[in-house]
């Protein structure tokens, strides 16, 4: 997937609000409002395609106001934007059916798989070096970088085929659940579009709005991206140099510790192990208690070291997990324990392999 960062999307917005002023009849522009009309005071009866946009939207006038008042963006670009937005049902259709929502024994072959391992093992051959300046910058190990990748857009392969201002949007006005949340995320997106000179009008994503190699939401991109090439601009669509050493950023900020154990298989007996999987993924006890809750580790760990416990539903039943502060942190990129799961086998299997 291809993005413009070539001018900044005013310039392209500007041109459609002229193209109005001057011949009111031109279509082209159709959903953009003249530039001096406030969608405060413009009757919904009279917009141009006001029902296919989302600047007829009842809450689309606080969210101007607050993106002119907050980040003083002038009144009509952010105006032009939402008028240019669409409500996309396979969006709303989409996050209804996440695939964290499957069980282990269903959620784990969709990542490790032959073709995504054998992928992972040429992506990382191919950029060796900057991964070695990866993680001699970070401290973070290369083969859980490369698996990141590999789960979220196939090395880069699929990067998302919806424009982030509809899914943002989209999720932002018409999904009550998390519309506080995504309509945060809209306005980190367009001060990211002025910020790095996106093009908001064709720039694509997940559907929830991730974007580039390593599928950062806006408010990530904006806080831990970093330009590793040196060109001047963060650029997680094209730069490798960027996209790996923004993920190893993320990792880094929220703990990673290199060479640092991840998960270990555990076996239990009896039930008072249960009461520890109710207390989350965030270590939280030494490893030295839990046999007091009949919990053993298969392989040998510091009494002192934190931990907590997993348990997934896997092929051949239950399956019983110490995780450590690293699993934690990459519950921090998917908060899912399943996302993490699949992150720590891809990348052993990468590594193995390679």
């Amino acid at each position: 997937m291809s993005v413009s960062f070539a001018r900044p999307y005013r310039f392209a917005l500007r041109s459609c609000l002229l193209l109005l002023l001057q011949a009111p009849i031109l279509t082209s522009c159709a959903t953009t409002p003249p530039a001096a009309t406030s969608a405060t005071t413009t009757p919904a009866s009279t917009r141009i395609g006001a029902n296919d946009s989302y600047l007829s939207h009842p809450d689309a006038a606080q969210f101007i106001n607050d993106m002119v008042e907050k980040h003083n963006l002038p009144r009509n670009e952010v105006s032009a934007l939402l008028a240019q937005a669409k409500k996309q049902q396979s969006i709303l259709d989409a996050i209804s059916r996440p695939a964290e929502g499957k069980p282990w024994r269903d959620y784990r072959p969709i990542f490790l798989t032959s073709s995504r391992i054998n992928g992972g093992v040429d992506f990382w051959n191919t950029h060796a070096t900057i991964l070695d300046d990866v993680r001699a910058g970070f401290g973070v190990d290369p083969q859980v970088i490369v698996a990141i990748i590999g789960v979220e857009t196939r090395y880069g392969g699929n990067t998302g085929s919806y424009r982030v201002l509809d899914a943002l949007s989209t999720l932002g006005f018409d999904y009550p659940k998390r519309s506080e949340f995504f309509r945060g995320e809209l306005e980190q997106f367009m001060l990211l579009v002025r910020e790095e000179n996106v093009d908001a009008l064709t720039a694509k994503g997940s559907y929830a709005g991730a974007m580039g190699q390593g599928q950062f939401i806006p408010s990530s991109y904006r806080q831990y991206a970093v330009d590793f090439d040196g060109d001047g601009k963060r650029d997680l669509w094209g730069s490798e140099h960027d996209v790996l050493g923004s993920v190893a950023n993320y990792l880094k900020v929220h703990g990673w510790e290199l060479g640092a154990p991840v998960v270990a298989r555990a076996k239990v007996t009896g039930t008072a192990y249960k009461a520890l999987l109710e207390k989350g993924t965030k270590p939280h006890m030494s490893a030295s208690e839990l046999s007091k809750f009949g919990v053993q580790i298969n392989s040998p760990v510091s009494p002192n070291t934190q931990v907590a416990l997993l348990e997934l539903d896997g092929a051949d039943g239950l399956e019983q997990w110490v995780v450590f502060n690293n699993f934690y942190v990459i519950t921090r990129y998917n908060r899912s324990p399943l996302y993490a799961m699949s992150v720590y086998q891809l990348s052993e299997e990468i590594k193995a392999k390679r």
